[in-house]
């Protein structure tokens, strides 16, 4: 039996708490120290354990405050941006983050993703004229080439 001391120990990982089988020795805890004993003879079964759910956190103000008002600054900001991404994205300003979903939606819509190199994106004519007439773009490389698109305002 396992004393509470190694049930703190090991924190109820179950390799290691769990009943020895039959015809093996295992290490007995006790409050003196140490001992080895065999357990061939022993018929005893665990006793069940009784499984308590976790009571869910409740949720800070602050969290649910942030949920409800968008954010408008940094990336959320809506900002105008340039006549070629601005054809692309039917609006004349945009966030960042939802111009780089919809340049995503339409790499995707038209596979245009190296099928043996997921992070590569062949460009078409449309995104040629996004991404600086590049063949090739890697998927890191988007956020850095939509930078120029967007206009900085005071």
């Amino acid at each position: 039996m396992m004393t509470s001391v190694a049930a703190m120990v090991f924190r109820g990982c179950r390799s290691l708490l769990a009943p020895a089988s039959k015809a093996t020795s295992s290490v007995l805890y006790s409050s003196r120290g140490v001992s080895n004993a065999v357990t061939a003879g022993s018929t005893k079964k665990p006793a069940a354990k009784t499984k308590t759910k976790a009571k869910p956190k409740p949720k800070a103000k602050s969290d649910s405050l942030a949920k409800k008002t968008p954010r408008s600054t940094g990336i959320f900001k809506v900002t105008p941006v340039s006549p070629v991404l601005a054809q692309f994205l039917g609006t004349g300003e945009t966030t960042r983050t939802d111009a780089i979903k919809e340049i995503w939606t339409y790499i995707k819509s038209h596979d245009l993703q190296n099928p043996a190199d997921k992070r590569e994106i062949f460009c078409d004519e449309t995104l040629k004229l996004i991404f600086e007439g590049k063949d090739k773009v890697g998927f890191l490389e988007v956020s850095k080439l939509l930078s120029p698109h967007f206009v900085k305002t005071a």
